[in-house]
Order: C-alpha cells, then structure tokens, then sequence
C-alpha cells in the first residue's frame, strides 16, 4: 500500500504540471481526492490492515493528499493568471483613441418648470402642500361643489377604481383637504403641484398630465378680489413664460368658484397671428380661475360670511410648452435623449 501510495503521489504532480485548463484540474482532483478517487480507496481498505499499519498508512495518506492539494492549489493559480495574462493581451485598449462621447440628458422640461413656479409661489408667501393622487369621489368631487350627475364626475372623463376611490382629476382635491385640516379657520395660502388622470390624448392633452392649483382665503375685511387674482396670475404668466405675454380674461363656469374665468395667452407658435395650434384664433387657454364659491366655503368648514378668497388651476404641461416652444406635448413622454439634452442650454 505504501508502494501505491508514492505512485499515486509521484503520477499525480506530474499530470498537474500538463495541465492547460480549469476544467482538467477539476477533473484531476475529482479523480485523485473525490469520493470515489484513488486516495478515498485507499481509506476505504484501511479496515483490512493490522493494528500497527493502520496509523503508519494513515499518516502517510494525510500527507500525499496535503501534497496534492498544495500542487493543485499553486497550479489553479498559474492557470488563472494565464487566462487573466491572456486576455489583457486579447483586450489591449489603446488610450490615444478618442473616448466614446457619452450621451446624457438633463433634468426634465416639467421639473424645471414645478421648480420655477414653487420657487416663485414662495417667494410670494404662499405654502407648497401635497395630497394623494389616488382619491375619494369625497374631496376629488362633491366638497368642490360638483353634484351627482355632473358632466365632470362622468366615468368617461375619469379613471374609476371602485365606485369610491379614483385617480384624481384635478389639484382641486388637496385644497378641499387643506381647508378641512385647518380646524381652526386660520387664512390660506397655498398652491400644490402633482399629477392628474383624465380620458385625454391628442396633441396639447394627454391621460396623465401635472397641474398646479392655487388657493387663497381670508377674512372679508381683507377684501380678497377679483383684482387681486388677475393680478396674480398676471405675475405668474409674465414671470413664467415672458414679460411680452399677453392675458385674455373670459368669463366661464365651474361648480367651486362663482365668478369664473378662463385666462388666455397669446399663441407662442404664431405670436397671436393665428395658427393650427390656436385653431386660428392666435390664443390658446392656459388655466382656470376665479372666487371661491360660496358652497365649497361652507362645505370645508369656513362661513362664507366671514371668509372669501380665489383658486386658479392650470396645467404644468401646457406652461412648459409654452416656455421651451414645444408644439406636441407627448414629446414630454417620449424619454427621447434627443429631446431632452436640448434643455441645458435653454435657461
């Protein structure tokens, strides 16, 4: 046995030093120290020698089998830093070519537009408020003042989940929330930007578009007007889109302000001369406004007695197509790098 011991020993490290490749080594250890390799069978007849020869034989496996792996060991080195060698000369990089210039954006059309119009807004005393984009028919529709039955709450404009809960159709819902929360009738001043859902897609709308909503309310005394709201609204536009931006006020419905408006602004594609954009007519409408009514007043726990205020309301998306010319407002979904690495140089 000790004869078969030192052939083992001595056959072994010779086939190591022919070895090319990972996968012969693994199977040169599998042979030699597997379960079922020569050194495993040679344990195996232990049982069959005498008292004496047991630890002598014993000794002697331990320490081929430490010989063989220390070999194995160094020689699962050699091969790896062959291959390594190997593909360092395979994958040489000359680094006197020109780099690959990589593309990137910027950040988006959209976020600089909310970033500008919360900066603005703050600057102005006003507090930036959030609320949930998944709704109760509660505050997204009937503390608005929006009866049932009402055109507005008609399931092909919005995106029912259960018959009490949807995704929100307007901003409006977080001012219904403001009032409610403000227990003790303190005046308001916020706005809220974040994310609609309505049945919409064509060139200047689409499902899911950002809005920002505006509100104010104060004691009467404070006489709160109609003037103080274009006033307003006139210092956000100019700021927003240009000094040359000119406003048309034109009286309109909605169920939460009484009176009501919508504001217009002359058509950045033609400068007010008329074009497919503006349907010809040189303006396009950018938002809704006007007093709060007195109903959504009443129905958010502020007596409209004693308080009154204004809300405006206008989409995000369309102020950003006015700002950085943009003539299709799916291009702001597109994720198009081409499109979006224009917006550097733009402020």
């Amino acid at each position: 046995m000790k004869e078969k011991l030192e052939q083992i020993r001595k056959i072994t490290k010779e086939k190591i030093k022919d070895l090319k490749s990972m996968q012969e080594l693994t199977d040169l250890k599998a042979k030699v120290l597997g379960k079922k390799g020569e050194l495993t069978e040679i344990l195996r007849g232990m049982k069959d020698l005498s008292a004496e020869e047991r630890p002598i034989i014993g000794s002697m496996v331990n320490k081929v089998r430490d010989e063989i792996e220390d070999a194995i060991k160094e020689a699962q080195q050699n091969i790896e830093q062959a291959l390594i060698n190997k593909k360092l000369e395979e994958e040489k990089i000359d680094i006197t070519l020109p780099s690959v210039k990589i593309k990137r954006g910027s950040k988006h059309p959209i976020n600089r537009v909310i970033e500008e119009i919360e900066d603005l807004f703050v600057s102005m005393g006003y507090d930036v408020i959030s609320g949930p984009e998944l709704e109760t028919d509660e505050y997204c529709f009937e503390r608005l003042n929006l009866p049932k039955g009402h055109p507005a709450r008609d399931m092909q404009d919005s995106f029912y989940i259960t018959n009490e809960y949807l995704l929100r159709t307007q901003t409006s819902s977080v001012q219904a929330r403001t009032m409610m929360a403000n227990k003790n009738c303190e005046p308001i001043r916020m706005i809220c930007t974040g994310k609609t859902y309505r049945r919409e897609d064509d060139a200047t709308h689409s499902h899911q578009f950002n809005q920002v909503e505006g509100l104010v309310i104060d004691k009467k005394e404070r006489n709160v007007s109609l003037a103080d709201l274009k006033g307003t609204l006139e210092v956000f536009v100019r700021k927003l889109i240009g000094e040359n931006s000119r406003l048309r006020f034109r009286p309109s419905y909605f169920p939460f302000t009484e009176p009501s408006y919508e504001v217009d602004v002359n058509c950045f594609k033609c400068g007010g001369k008329g074009c497919n954009l503006c349907k010809e007519t040189g303006w396009i409408e950018i938002l809704g406004a006007g007093i709060v009514h007195p109903n959504v007043l009443k129905m958010n726990g502020y007596d409209p007695e004693k308080f009154g205020g204004f809300a405006f309301g206008t989409g995000i998306d369309r102020l950003a197509m006015f700002k950085y010319g943009i003539t299709d407002m799916r291009y702001l979904y597109t994720n198009d790098i081409r499109f979006l690495n224009q917006f550097d140089r733009k402020d």
